[in-house]
């Protein structure tokens, strides 16, 4: 044996890189680009995020492109050939916008993608900057082992999720179809992610349906006059009382066809039945998660902002607030007809930006494929449907005929409030979560 070879076998050798030992890393870098989405343009816009993205998969040859439908406001789309390709194309998606946040609300400076505690901390670390780096993590890990994917496979990694996608997801369908050209299913954020019943089973959330939107500005017109005389047309008190009965309006109960199929499952994992007439019991079963299978009960109109006035004795001509409006599947029209009964007819109600609610059925192929890679990194495992109470890309992409799910899979512990994580303070993913992510999505592309 030669010195020289005496030498490099003396050496430890460099680890090997594989989708696990660097999800991490990505998910940090990610959150490392401020990405923050004011929902005015008045934020970085994601360019830089399109381009980090852009580099991770231009590195194993493919020739991502990025589209910027307004001044930093980009986009990264490639396809990727798969073994056969006259099958239909799968899209998976996610966007790289996150929601702003205040860094001395938070234990670790939100933009700094800190490793600790064996989290990811960072605005974006659930939702979904997480998802980004699994699949960065599967592709190039699958492109470095020279691993094609059964079918063509289509990558987006989108702008301007949080404000409703106008400068993203919208943009590349009603500009870009063709990117989409044969995709006939695609998989997305806020699903497949745990909720551990009992030592026996553990329910993964699949996103089968989520609520519509409806944005909207209400406006009350007064009698403009001096603030020290008396005023029967104030349009601030007109305005402060109908938003106050909106604020305190509970909705009716309405079971659609995703939740009932959702209590079915957890009823059955649990043994017991669960009255859908009760649900103050079943959420409370629920725990964490209550909060996100709460609000798919109802529609909800939460007030979120209120404006009026320039000079404390001035009695303002007008007086304005906004409300985030959201509607089951099949319940729009009796969501709008009972918000202005219950608004009142001095209010005048403009849609800021409304998009529709969406529903598929759980069952086919890819359902079967979700399940089987669950089960084969946790055996007990058990996909279950369930309905989002806000919305995501998905509502877009349905445009195109696309089949969409929520499916971004994380094991999670069952103390850790992954409901509060979205748009919270100290969002965070376990690292073992994002790792065992990784090994589920590479099973589900070899099995779908």
């Amino acid at each position: 044996m030669s010195e020289r070879s005496e030498s490099t076998t003396g050496r430890a050798a460099a680890p090997k890189v594989t989708a696990e030992s660097e999800v991490a890393e990505i998910c940090r870098d990610l959150i490392r680009i401020d990405t923050s989405n004011y929902g005015d343009g008045s934020g970085p816009g994601e360019r830089k995020a399109a381009e980090y993205v852009a580099e991770q998969l231009a590195e194993f040859g493919l020739e991502p492109q990025i589209f910027e439908s307004a001044k930093g406001r980009a986009s990264t789309v490639v396809r990727i050939e798969g073994e056969d390709r006259s099958r239909p194309g799968l899209l998976i998606h996610g966007h790289t916008d996150v929601v702003p946040a205040n860094a001395a609300d938070w234990t670790y400076d939100p933009f700094a993608g800190e490793i600790a505690d064996g989290c990811v901390w960072g605005r974006g670390a659930v939702d979904m900057k997480d998802m980004d780096a699994m699949t960065l993590a599967v592709v190039r890990d699958r492109l470095r082992t020279g691993r094609k994917p059964p079918r063509d496979l289509v990558l987006a990694f989108l702008a301007d999720e949080e404000a409703g996608g106008t400068y993203g997801a919208r943009f590349l369908v009603d500009k870009h179809p063709g990117l989409f050209e044969g995709v006939t299913e695609a998989i997305g954020e806020v699903g497949g992610f745990s909720f551990t019943v009992n030592d026996r089973a553990r329910l993964y959330l699949i996103e089968t349906a989520e609520k519509g939107m409806h944005w909207m500005r209400l406006t009350v017109e007064g009698r403009a006059g001096h603030g020290s005389m008396e005023n029967d047309d104030n349009a601030i008190t007109e305005l402060c009382e109908a938003v106050a009965r909106l604020g305190r309006h509970q909705f009716p109960l309405r079971i659609t066809k995703t939740v009932r199929a959702f209590l079915d499952e957890l009823s059955d994992a649990l043994g017991v039945e669960l009255d859908p007439e009760n649900m103050d019991e079943t959420l409370r079963v629920l725990g964490g998660i209550a909060k996100m299978i709460g609000t798919t009960l109802r529609n909800t109109a939460q007030p979120t902002m209120l404006g009026a006035g320039y000079k404390v004795n001035v009695i303002p001509g007008q007086a304005t607030a906004h409300v985030d409006g959201r509607f089951l599947p099949g319940y729009e029209e009796e969501f709008l007809a009972e918000l202005d009964s219950v608004l009142g007819p001095r209010v005048k109600r403009e849609s800021v930006h409304s998009d529709r609610a969406i529903e598929t059925s759980f069952d086919g192929a890819l359902v079967e494929a979700m399940q089987t890679a669950l089960r084969a990194e946790d055996p007990i495992a058990r996909a279950v449907p369930y309905c989002l109470s806000g919305g995501t890309d998905a509502k877009s992409f349905q445009d195109l005929g696309i089949r969409c799910f929520g499916f971004a899979p994380l094991q999670l512990p069952p103390e850790l409030d992954f409901a509060g994580m979205f748009h919270g303070v100290d969002e965070r993913v376990p690292v073992d979560g994002l790792k065992f992510g990784v090994r589920v999505l590479d099973r589900f592309i070899d099995a779908c």
